[in-house]
Order: structure tokens, then sequence, then C-alpha cells
């Protein structure tokens, strides 16, 4: 399952998140908004015009903000749906 966190290099809930995952041995991949215009669109377009980071996409499934147990969550039901 692919994981993607938009992110800033800035943002504290952002760090927080990232080190969950890793702790966790939750692989993702990292897209910083302010370096790529484009994510920053996708973040915008699915956060009703705002660019709220950490967004988090799994599978097609988009998470805003979320605590690592949400992702957890919807990692475990989509293995088990898989």
């Amino acid at each position: 399952m692919a994981l993607t966190v938009y992110t800033t290099s800035w943002c504290g809930p952002c760090r927080r998140l990232k080190s969950q995952l890793t702790r966790e041995g939750i692989p993702f991949e990292e897209i910083d908004v302010e370096r790529d215009p484009k994510a920053a669109e996708f973040v915008m377009s699915v956060n009703n015009g705002n660019r709220v980071v950490p967004t988090v996409v799994a599978d097609c499934h988009v998470m805003t903000n979320p605590s690592i147990a949400e992702i957890k969550r919807h990692l475990e039901g989509a293995c088990q749906a898989a």
C-alpha cells in the first residue's frame, strides 16, 4: 500500500506524524508542498481550498491531520479488504 504524506519543513504535527510512522515501521513518501506547487494545489483541492498539512493519502483515501492510530486503522482495514 502506498502512503503519501504531504508536509512542510516547519510543520510540527508533520514532524511528529513522520516520526511516528517511522517508529511504527510504516513506509511513506513525503512531498513538501512548499517545493511542489502541484502538490500544494492537490492539498488545497481536498481541503476546501486550505493548504492543510499533514494531509495523508493511502489508496485514494485522504486523511487531513490524522493521528497515527487513524492511519493504522485505515491500513489494517485496507489490508483485510485486499
